[in-house]
């Protein structure tokens, strides 16, 4: 099963649409579509981080570097970073995930607690300019060392979707694409028709 995950960065979204427009309003459309959402606004307050939980109103969202917060909204799924993962306690929660860059963090995530993976970046991207992307081998690499779900990340579209389903990955996350798209409905469609074309059963 090919899974299709939204990561959230409202500064993208605002540079595109403008101040006003809203933000937890665009979280909402794409959870509408039946697709999971990481809330990935790590650069906001505790306290901010959790009244743009109350302002989205949906407990699907997949909560980011905020356990607190999660906890006190009543979110069952948390993302965290590698670092902050380590040292918190995250028991309570149904889903964990972890971004990892390499196979020596994946090992680490899933001792720390992790029960699913985001791996990259994987294509370049802009939120990663001038570093080089890590290509489809870092899921290869990384699936040597764990039995986790691996979920792309970075520079994914429709066109390269298909190569990190060949290398093995269970989905992928897509950060610009939703956060710039005029409809995210027609974009989940269209990434829904390369996970078919790719033999693979898509969830949304």
């Amino acid at each position: 099963m090919c899974e299709l995950i939204c990561v959230t960065n409202r500064k993208i979204f605002y540079d595109t649409f403008g101040i006003t427009a809203s933000f937890a309003g665009r979280v909402r459309e794409i959870l509408s579509e039946g697709i999971r959402v990481i809330l990935r606004e790590k650069d906001l307050s505790e306290d901010e981080y959790y009244r743009l939980l109350c302002e989205v109103g949906d407990r699907r969202v997949t909560a980011h570097s905020f356990p607190d917060a999660a906890r006190r909204f009543g979110c069952t799924s948390l993302h965290m970073p590698l670092n902050a993962l380590s040292s918190s306690d995250v028991s309570e929660f149904e889903t964990v995930g972890c971004s990892v860059h390499s196979a020596e963090q994946a090992v680490l995530a899933y001792k720390y607690g992790a029960t699913y993976l985001t791996a990259g970046h994987i294509f370049v991207t802009d939120c990663k300019k001038g570093l080089a992307p890590r290509g489809t081998e870092l899921i290869k690499d990384i699936l040597c060392v764990t039995s986790l779900p691996v979920y792309a990340i970075g520079g994914i579209t429709p066109q390269n979707a298909g190569m990190t389903a060949e290398a093995g990955a269970a989905g992928v996350c897509v950060m610009s694409g939703f956060m710039k798209c005029a409809d995210p409905a027609e974009l989940a469609d269209k990434f829904r028709t390369v996970f078919r074309n790719n033999g693979q059963k898509s969830n949304i």
